[in-house]
């Protein structure tokens, strides 16, 4: 009887490459790639700058997914739904501390002094 006798077993398709070997070649795939692409399009400027903000930030998001799937294993059916109700809630925590930290951020630039009164001298 070997030692992982005891150890349940997923069958589910959604999980099938995740523990693999090729699943974590796919992953390493992955990540390369959406690695490669920012920096070509950084390198090669050819978009402007906010497009290639937006092309950057919605391929990172990707990349993140991708770690998540592939390099932590994670779905919803693990350990009982709690490590995605986990995910879910830190997800909204750095939403709201990031929408707050911008809103306060416009609002103390809005409200400064206009900044040609604030280079000259009394």
């Amino acid at each position: 009887m070997s030692s992982h006798a005891h150890l349940p077993v997923d069958h589910h398709a959604a999980d099938a490459h995740a523990g693999t070997r090729s699943g974590q070649l796919i992953g390493f795939a992955a990540s390369v790639v959406l690695t490669a692409v920012p920096f070509l399009l950084v390198m090669n400027g050819s978009l402007d700058k906010q497009a290639t903000a937006l092309i950057i930030m919605a391929l990172a998001a990707v990349q993140v997914v991708v770690h998540m799937i592939f390099f932590l294993h994670m779905n919803t059916r693990s350990e009982g739904g709690w490590t995605m109700m986990a995910l879910i809630f830190t997800i909204v925590m750095v939403v709201i501390a990031l929408s707050g930290s911008l809103w306060v951020m416009h609002h103390l630039t809005t409200n400064m002094m206009p900044a040609h009164e604030m280079g000259q001298t009394p």
